[in-house]
């Protein structure tokens, strides 16, 4: 049996206009683009790569941006919110920062003891801010946000289900504890510092998530490469069916489909972004993996200029 998963290592949603999505998550969030490159399935979109200073495991968000996607509709099957972690304090700081780039934000709440500022992203994606005292300094980014109020990296995720059962199993046996239950919403929680919560909201009569932008294609969950084959085994075992390990090149992979519809990924912590650019010149080009090199000239001549 591999050992316990600390957390998410990134999550991947659909945007629309690439260099909206960029304006909005590096101008807006503050957020660093840290790798630039393509879609692997699909070499005609962009996959984008935000995160801290060196995009760590824990802090990735990635897009891939169909430019004239329609809107997709946030249901169950899906992973129905991502949660961003802040400092405790940040949160007043957040919402006229929010405001004053046009989002629209909703009132602070409370959630299982933290405050929570709701807001979307311009493809409508529900996104959250968690002020917790126990933020880790992290690595921020230089750029326009104070590092004191900067995005430390995620805090989790909603997963909205049907029925939670057999994803919950899955989750507990990932590591995922049980911690809490609040408005029909369970709390499990990882041993991680970063990406450690995943929240399970059950609701049989919910509509059904539709893909489109605006919604997660995918949620990935840290794992050791020793370990990414055993990982494969459990999935195996919970009557699910993985994909072999593909690599990435920045990391490597299996997905499956749970049984509630979201897919999962379970990914390797490297080799890393840095693997074939400097830290300093992160996300400053196009970077292909080698085996899509040959193609660079058809590849960069289908894609919007993102300057």
């Amino acid at each position: 049996m591999p050992g316990p998963i600390p957390g998410i290592h990134h999550v991947t949603a659909i945007g629309s206009d690439p260099r909206r999505n960029l304006e909005f998550y590096a101008d807006v969030l503050g957020l660093r683009l840290v790798k630039r490159s393509v879609n692997q399935d699909d070499v005609s979109v962009y996959h984008l790569f935000y995160g801290d200073r060196g995009g760590s495991p824990g802090t990735s968000m990635t897009f891939f941006p169909y430019p004239g996607a329609r809107a997709g509709r946030v249901g169950t099957g899906q992973v129905s919110t991502t949660q961003f972690l802040v400092p405790a304090g940040s949160t007043d700081y957040w919402a006229d920062r929010l405001a004053e780039a046009g989002v629209d934000v909703g009132d602070p709440r409370d959630g299982f003891g933290d405050e929570v500022l709701p807001f979307e992203d311009p493809d409508g994606l529900p996104l959250e801010l968690v002020a917790r005292a126990d933020a880790p300094d992290g690595d921020p980014p230089d750029g326009p946000v104070p590092a004191d109020r900067a995005i430390r990296g995620f805090f989790g995720v909603t997963l909205s289900l049907t029925s939670a059962g057999a994803t919950a199993e899955l989750l507990e046996e990932m590591g995922y504890r049980e911690t809490g239950a609040e408005h029909g919403r369970r709390r499990y929680e990882a041993g991680g510092d970063l990406g450690y919560v995943v929240d399970v909201l059950e609701d049989p009569q919910a509509p059904r998530g539709l893909p489109g932008a605006g919604t997660v294609h995918h949620v990935a969950f840290q794992v050791t490469e020793d370990e990414q084959s055993a990982w494969r085994d459990v999935l195996l075992d919970h009557g699910l069916r993985p994909t072999e390990i593909i690599d990435r090149k920045w990391f490597r992979s299996v997905y499956a489909r749970t049984a509630g519809g979201v897919l999962f990924e379970f990914a390797t912590k490297g080799p890393g972004y840095t693997v074939d650019e400097d830290l300093d010149e992160l996300g400053e080009r196009l970077v292909l993996p080698e085996w899509l090199e040959g193609r660079r000239g058809e590849i960069e001549a289908g894609l919007p200029d993102l300057s």
